[in-house]
């Protein structure tokens, strides 16, 4: 937890798809301040067709490297999103070649008891974390 979802174009390797979680991963650490092993990554790929992702009047350059990535977490704060909106950003232009125009996030905010990490329990609220 956090849980991030990622929507890209088909097309990229495995190590390049390593490179990006990766990235993605040290950025969210440093930001969010969570535990190296919290790691949750999920990635979808799409034809191009079948992914628009414009800039609602921003002027902002898509090419078909885009990355729509949805958080899902606890409640951060103000100064830990931007954070993390920059440290992604920087990560991946620096490991991944992608631009930061091709970066999208939106994040969905929840409460504790709103995760099971398995075995049936909702381990924030049991106290097991």
């Amino acid at each position: 937890m956090p849980l991030l979802r990622f929507d890209l174009i088909e097309g990229r390797s495995d190590a390049e798809l390593k490179a990006l979680l990766d990235a993605a991963n040290r950025a969210m650490l440093a930001a969010f301040k969570v535990p190296e092993r919290d790691r949750y990554q999920i990635v979808h790929e799409h034809k191009p067709s079948r992914m628009i992702i414009e800039d609602t009047g921003l002027n902002i350059p898509r090419t078909d490297k885009v990355v729509f990535l949805q958080v899902t977490s606890r409640p951060r704060g103000r100064d830990a999103k931007q954070a993390f909106y920059r440290l992604l950003t920087e990560e991946l232009e620096r490991c991944c070649g992608i631009a930061p125009s091709d970066v999208m996030v939106s994040i969905i905010e929840n409460t504790d008891d709103d995760w099971s990490f398995g075995l049936g329990r909702a381990q924030f609220l049991t106290g097991d974390l």
